[in-house]
């Protein structure tokens, strides 16, 4: 059974950091492209961050870049979001999502981050 338990979430203060979690079940995700995406209230939900299956390179939306990053631990079965001087913008509920050509995506359950002083 596939899955995708994401952690970490909470608040934090601007400028600080927080690492989120995705934890994968029933798929390697070394063999998926799996990015973090978040929503907003109120807005539509957007790409954070990617990481592709086999070369691994990452792509990150504007907003994050230099920041944030999504790093992934074959072993653990695991990708990550450092999220390194969160501005509160940054305020949203994050998931974590697989793809790959051919089959269906799939998203976690979500992790509230909430950036405030």
């Amino acid at each position: 059974q596939v899955q995708l338990v994401e952690s970490g979430g909470g608040l934090v203060q601007p400028g600080g950091s927080l690492r989120l979690s995705c934890a994968a079940s029933g798929f390697t995700v070394s063999a998926y492209t799996m990015s973090w995406n978040r929503q907003a209230p109120g807005k539509e939900r957007e790409l954070v961050a990617a990481i592709t299956s086999a070369a691994g390179s990452t792509i990150y939306a504007d907003s994050v870049k230099g920041r944030f990053t999504i790093p992934r631990h074959n072993a653990k079965n695991t990708v990550y979001l450092q999220m390194n001087s969160p501005k509160p913008e940054d305020t949203a509920v994050y998931y974590c999502k697989s793809f790959r050509a051919g089959t269906r995506d799939y998203w976690g359950q979500g992790t509230q981050v909430t950036v405030s002083s």
